[in-house]
């Protein structure tokens, strides 16, 4: 009984340090904006139009129309890459709907974690 009881204990622990050691290695892969602070910069946009705006709008206009049912966004047109924006960035956004910025922030993958944004010529 003592030896079934004991060899019991040893998995349990066995088992609970495995899901440890499992579960850190997750929390380390899935970190969001861990890197350094990294300057983007792009264009202010809406996530259904992206890189591209409806003909026959301008950008500003296009951009605050389709960002009322949706997100805003960064349009990198250089490189043809959409960034989605964090909370933060949503907030920020809106005045500079339509216009070229740089944007501070960690990135990592598509999404910026914003910490500021700057009109740009």
């Amino acid at each position: 009984m003592e030896d079934e009881l004991r060899t019991r204990w040893i998995k349990v622990l066995g088992m609970t340090l495995l899901l440890s050691v499992s579960m850190t290695g997750i929390a380390q892969k899935t970190k969001t904006g861990t890197g350094q602070v990294k300057t983007l910069v792009g264009y202010i946009s809406d996530g259904s139009c992206g890189l591209k705006h409806m003909a026959g709008m301008d950008d500003q206009a296009c951009t605050l129309m389709c960002a009322k049912n949706g997100k805003f966004v960064l349009a990198d047109r250089e490189r043809k890459i959409v960034y989605d924006l964090d909370q933060n960035g949503q907030q920020r956004a809106r005045e500079f709907a339509g216009k070229k910025v740089n944007i501070k922030g960690r990135h990592a993958g598509k999404t910026i974690r914003v910490t500021s944004i700057e009109a740009t010529t």
